[in-house]
């Protein structure tokens, strides 16, 4: 039997862009994600196109009093959620905030305290404002982080008093892989150097840095985490130069958090650029910005990998986000995208992420994408998710076992706790829902919404504050 301790933070995540819709109301003006009808490496187009799901999403614009009822329903402590940049700021450099935006994340909160639900709010969930990107070049350029300042400063005054955790960048070591989708900058990876990649990454870093020491100053109590990416690397085989290889890609992902935790970065970091001929520009400012560090570290987990030095064996696994070899020793899901089912990764990486940080952490991120098969009943859909609910009850046991093993755990909030338009694929058909969603790959469908078998499940994980889990 599992042990969580009392006042573990049990709930569910999403994310504007995934849920809202609505993309044109209520004064919001484009965001990236508008123009990217295929998900996170697909085409850009000039215009929202009708064939890109995520504006409609699940409609939740509309329908937030009663998804957030499902929410209370199951019993939740926490939602995790983020408040679109481009709602608030239509085009990310105005003067004043779009007051309509900010009436309707009012509401949204309204209904959260309904129902006894804590929020958790990121602030940037790859939602840069599309202005933004093609008039500035998105975070490459300094200057977002004077926008994204007063982005946050607009949220905390408005919002401090309601939301005490919120979270700076969603997933920030994405950048490396996807600068337009996890920074707004129109360029492809292969289209930029080192030079300007780290020196976005480095932007991200500082504003990060200054709306961590801006929430301490305007939210008493507040708790301000960073969130990363996470996926364990283990070596193919034992051979000493494998090992080498896996710690050399463990510390692409590493930096982004020593610098959140630490305040500087780490020597090997800048000796990595240092021999890349990657000279960052930074100011006595930025130094002194980046010394604001984070409360907590919120993570995503969903898969390891392998890292090898030998390049004949150096070919990338179908479902590996941040590339990484696939692993023998792991079978794949059936699911159709190719992820490799590790629970004791998730394990490996809060136990990694303790030792080296020493701050409190959170599983922001976990949960199965799947093709979901309802079957209709005179009481309405059924679907029976017993491959969800073993992949949720394995990572959670892995989570327990994290906390037996001496690791402070906040908080584990599922993704998703309802269907919604996939980031990677821009599918509805990779299902991550609780509670499933009428609407089809093809736009058709009610919008109805269903509680699926790991519903309740999941209620009753949490009633039972986790006792459930085997």
């Amino acid at each position: 039997m599992a042990n969580f301790p009392d006042g573990f933070l049990w709930g569910g995540a999403t994310a504007a862009n995934q849920i809202e819709g609505a993309y044109a109301e209520g004064g919001k003006g484009l965001s990236i994600q508008d123009v990217l009808p295929d998900g996170e490496r697909g085409r850009v187009t000039e215009e929202p196109t009708p064939d890109n799901l995520k504006l409609i999403g699940i409609d939740h614009y509309h329908r937030y009093v009663d998804d957030i009822a499902l929410l209370g329903e199951m019993g939740f402590a926490v939602y995790r959620f983020s408040m679109a940049w481009s709602r608030i700021f239509p085009n990310g450099d105005e003067d004043q905030p779009n007051e309509e935006g900010l009436a309707y994340y009012a509401r949204v909160l309204d209904e959260l305290e309904r129902h006894g639900i804590e929020p958790i709010v990121t602030l940037s969930h790859y939602e840069t404002p599309l202005h933004l990107a093609r008039a500035y070049g998105g975070w490459e350029n300094r200057a977002l982080i004077g926008f994204f300042e007063k982005f946050a400063r607009t949220l905390f005054e408005r919002f401090g008093d309601r939301v005490k955790r919120w979270l700076t960048f969603n997933e920030i070591n994405a950048v490396l892989e996807l600068p337009f989708f996890a920074g707004g900058v129109p360029r492809t990876r292969e289209d930029m150097p080192l030079q300007d990649l780290y020196q976005t990454v480095h932007h991200e870093l500082v504003a990060s840095a200054r709306v961590t020491r801006l929430a301490h100053d305007l939210i008493p109590g507040s708790q301000i985490g960073c969130m990363i990416l996470a996926m364990p690397t283990y070596p193919l085989t034992p051979a000493p130069a494998d090992v080498l290889a896996a710690q050399q890609a463990e510390r692409v992902n590493y930096g982004f958090g020593d610098v959140h935790c630490r305040g500087y970065y780490p020597s090997y970091l800048l000796r990595t650029l240092e021999r890349a001929g990657v000279t960052l520009e930074i100011t006595d400012q930025d130094r002194d910005d980046l010394l604001n560090t984070v409360d907590f570290v919120s993570l995503s987990y969903y898969v390891s990998v392998c890292e090898t030095a030998d390049e004949d064996l150096r070919i990338r696994g179908e479902g590996n986000f941040l590339g990484g070899v696939p692993n023998p020793a792991l079978a794949a899901t059936e699911t159709g995208w190719g992820w490799q089912v590790d629970p004791v990764g998730l394990r490996v990486v809060l136990n990694a992420y303790w030792d080296r940080w020493q701050k409190p952490l959170f599983v922001i991120e976990n949960g199965l994408g799947a093709v979901d098969v309802p079957e209709r009943t005179d009481d309405g859909l059924r679907i029976e998710d017993d491959y969800r609910i073993a992949y949720l009850n394995d990572h959670l046991s892995a989570t327990a076992d994290a906390i037996d093993d001496g690791v402070p755990v906040l908080g584990f909030t599922v993704w998703s706790c309802i269907d919604l338009v996939s980031a990677s694929t821009a599918q509805m058909s990779k299902r991550y829902g609780l509670i499933y969603v009428d609407r089809h790959d093809d736009g058709s469908g009610s919008l109805d919404r269903h509680r699926k078998k790991s519903f309740y499940w999941y209620k009753d994980v949490i009633s039972s504050n986790g006792a459930l889990i085997r």
